[in-house]
């Protein structure tokens, strides 16, 4: 499977990126790419792009990560919505929300009652 994805270049502590499609197993600063599509300067906001490409690819079914697709939702090159790419500060609780809103027993009772 293709992804769109970024390959880090430039210095320590000044990052810049490259927007390459590469095989999803592939690192992505092994250097085995199989196009370049564009570049990203995060301190900049620079951002340059070959649309055609980067559309031509995914209508092959290339995926972009989510950090890319953040950024061509933003360019226009893509329409949907954001993805978010942060972790949640506090995680949901599944088992506890589960249990109370559909009547069970909680989920402690739940796992000694398998237990017997």
């Amino acid at each position: 499977m293709l992804m769109i994805r970024f390959q880090r270049i430039g210095r320590r502590n000044d990052p810049a990126f490259r927007i390459v499609l590469l095989e999803k197993e592939r690192a992505a600063k092994a250097g085995n790419i199989v196009e370049q599509l564009g570049t990203y300067n995060p301190k900049s906001k620079a951002l340059t792009l070959n649309e055609e490409a980067v559309k031509g690819w995914i209508a092959k079914g290339a995926k972009p990560t989510d950090s890319i697709h953040n950024l061509l939702v933003n360019k226009g090159v893509i329409t949907g919505k954001k993805v978010n790419v942060l972790p949640r500060k506090t995680p949901l609780k599944p088992a506890a929300s589960e249990a109370a809103g559909s009547g069970e027993q909680p989920a402690e009772q739940a796992v000694v009652a398998e237990a017997q």
